[in-house]
């Protein structure tokens, strides 16, 4: 059967009857979501149909569009099949009591919600290995619900891969199985748990699985309800239709209840299913406990072509746990001890087959073996001594020119690729290049999880300012061990006439803060073009920050650059001040140095190539060398920048004196040297600034 609605009300009918099929021909199919049953034994009563053809339906116009699946068509498994994987359901509930009572902590009631979906999706829908999780061919599982980990602990405790007895050792210092998921364990892509954001990742999966891999392997991402009122999960719904990623299934576990009150929409699956259907998503509403239903909307998700899938299941939080399932006041606390043995026994004697296995299908063989030669510039970049040009710019051309060497490189941008040059790859490379448009947080966690299972090799640029909007995305990718590379433009006063809300400011703080970051900060066309080599090949998150004006060749075609090692630009055996400047404002210091240099005072000027890690060695020697004297100037606030990074260098120094030039309140429009001269960090302020060192 085949049931739909609208404001004339609700009517089903045989999908083989010649009035769907006049339907088919005539108008925009399907009209809406479908409702799915099988015509046998017997379908849900069925509304009168109204007698006329012309009855209004709403038009989908949508050019990805596909006719439905053939309801008829669906196998349903087994009763021996259907009764194992109500058990296992069951399993996994005892389980993740059993973790959170043993850890005192933790969150059953959000795992029993989702019991029956994890027990069909990991024992009856995804192909994968259960001993070689991270297999290339698997099916790719994201928790986007991190606080449900108990559940999928217990999960690959049924598969085979955890030993049952170590779930009892959750949330421990010595124990892998931590409060939310982390990639520290093999079968976890991407950690959760800072809400609203797998399914982002999860489209990475997807695309690169689609487009990149030409893979079978699928992705499936499990969301809370609560979660959903986060704006970054509806820039993935957005993001996911836009592509047509119809290898992406995501499963809405709708069980009413939040954190401290119930969700916005309680459980009004309705009107979940009409937003998925507003962002082009296929839609099945289903009883999230009831696995006949989970099986046929996933089997018939698997076929459905054109668009993402998305399941919206009712559920009920704490399902299965007399006195607690539907309460409010259980998010976040294991059962009472006075309360757990019944309740498990209840659970146990539900259990019809507790010794019956179900293996998982194993997957196609059909992805690449991981890929991890180093990758290098195919030859030394091609810019001469004194040539002109961006950092951006420079950024674009290396990118290209990375693509050219690799087929794993790839990029992401937000609609500033006419900005940032990235442009300039997708020209070369388009089928390895995704538009993301302006949506800075989707695109941070879609090039996660493109970067997953080391499938390709990601850079994501857009102005270094909106990065903040992707803060804890960027946050997150640290803890999901991501090697991601991020580069930001348009940075420091220096842009010019386009005003602060486009002035990277905050930038170097941000990212000099996550653990895993690697900040490089290039000066010339050389030394971006190897920045970018190196962040192609550098383990963690790395960060290049590039800059809008066009600057001066300062290298040598050949010169080698290394993470955490500064080049001393300008020096002489009489040098009175060590002046750091990175980007722009080395420029300016170099210009400072000449006219210094015709007053009779010689400074030294180094640029740091990385801001962290930070060359400590060469800038204290330069600043002994000096008399401890030391300037920075960075086109960027004082706090968490340039400066502070030499101050924490050399802070346990004796004899060392740091002058920290930088931007010191909120900037304005005006002409980049202008800005540079109004906020103390021009050639003439470092001038100034030298000449006040000797006069104090």
């Amino acid at each position: 059967m085949i049931a739909w609605s609208n404001e004339n009300g609700p009517w089903a009918e045989p999908v083989s009857s010649p009035r769907l099929k006049w339907l088919r021909t005539h108008v925009a199919w399907p009209p809406v979501t479908v409702s799915l049953w099988d015509d046998t034994p017997s379908p849900p009563k069925s509304p009168k149909p109204p007698s006329s053809l012309t009855h209004k339906l709403p038009v989908i116009t949508d050019s990805l569009q596909e006719p439905p699946v053939n309801m008829d068509s669906y196998h349903k498994p087994d009763e021996k099949t259907l009764q194992g994987l109500k058990d296992i359901a069951n399993k996994l509930r005892i389980n993740s009591i059993k973790a959170t009572c043993a850890s005192n902590s933790g969150h059953p009631s959000s795992c029993c919600s989702a019991a029956e979906l994890m027990s069909v999706l990991f024992f009856h829908t995804m192909r994968y290995k259960a001993k070689d999780p991270r297999n290339a061919c698997n099916d790719r599982f994201v928790m986007s619900k991190g606080h449900a980990a108990p559940i999928l602990y217990a999960a690959w405790a049924e598969a085979g891969y955890v030993k049952e007895a170590d779930l009892l050792n959750l949330r421990k210092l010595d124990c892998e199985l931590e409060g939310h998921p982390t990639p520290k364990l093999a079968f976890v892509d991407v950690a959760t748990g800072s809400l609203g954001q797998g399914l982002g990742a999860a489209c990475g999966m997807a695309y690169t699985g689609k487009h990149f891999d030409k893979s079978s392997y699928r992705v499936y991402c499990l969301l809370g309800d609560g979660e959903c009122s986060e704006g970054a999960v509806w820039e993935a719904m957005a993001f996911a239709s836009h592509y047509g990623l119809d290898n992406l299934v995501a499963i809405l576990d709708v069980n009413r209840l939040g954190q401290s009150e119930a969700a916005p929409l309680k459980h009004d699956t309705t009107a979940f299913q009409e937003r998925c259907k507003a962002f082009g998503w296929n839609t099945y509403v289903v009883d999230g406990h009831d696995v006949e239903e989970l099986c046929k909307a996933l089997w018939h998700a698997e076929r459905f072509k054109g668009k993402p899938t998305a399941i919206v299941a009712k559920t009920f939080k704490g399902k299965g746990l007399k006195g607690i399932e539907d309460q409010e006041n259980w998010h976040g606390k294991p059962v009472p001890k006075d309360r757990v043995d019944a309740l498990l026994a209840d659970l146990q004697a539900q259990i019809q087959a507790p010794n019956k296995q179900i293996q998982a299908e194993l997957p196609n063989e059909d992805a690449a073996p991981v890929d991890n030669t180093p990758i290098q510039l195919p030859t030394a970049p091609e810019y001469k001594l004194g040539d002109k040009i961006s950092t951006r710019k420079a950024y674009g051309v290396a990118l290209k020119r990375m693509g050219d060497s690799s087929k794993r490189v790839v990029a992401l941008d937000g609609d500033t690729k006419n900005s940032t040059f990235s442009e300039i790859f997708k020209k070369a490379h388009p089928e390895r290049y995704i538009e993301c448009f302006i949506a800075e947080q989707n695109m941070v966690s879609v090039a996660i999880g493109c970067a997953t299972r080391d499938r390709t090799v990601a850079f994501a640029s857009t102005f270094a300012a909106f990065f903040s909007r992707a803060y804890d995305q960027i946050r997150m990718a640290a803890i999901s061990q991501s090697n991601v590379n991020l580069v930001g433009s348009h940075c420091g006063v220096s842009i010019g006439e386009d005003g602060p809300s486009q002035m990277a400011l905050e930038d170097l703080a941000m990212f000099r803060a996550i653990p895993t970051c690697t900040v490089f900060y290039p000066s010339d066309g050389v030394s971006t073009e190897r920045a970018v080599e190196l962040a192609a090949n550098t383990k963690g998150i790395c960060f290049i920050r590039t800059s809008r004006p066009d600057t001066a060749v300062l290298y040598e075609a050949g010169e080698k650059f290394e993470i955490g090692k500064a080049r001393v630009v300008r020096q002489s055996d009489s040098d009175k001040v060590t002046v750091i400047g990175a980007g722009v404002t080395l420029h300016e210091a170099l210009a400072a140095h000449d006219q210094l240099a015709k007053e009779g005072v010689n400074i030294r000027v180094i640029d740091p190539f990385t801001i962290k890690p930070l060359d400590a060695e060469t800038i204290v020697a330069s600043a002994r060398a000096t008399g401890g004297r030391v300037i920075t100037v960075e086109d960027h606030y004082k706090e968490g920048g340039l400066g502070e990074a030499v101050l924490a260098a050399v802070g346990e120094e004796p004899g060392i004196i740091v002058q920290r030039l930088a931007v010191d309140r909120v900037p304005q429009s005006g002409k980049p040297q202008e800005l540079l001269d109004l906020f103390g960090i021009s050639a003439k302020c470092i001038v100034a600034a030298v000449r006040r060192t000797f006069a104090n």
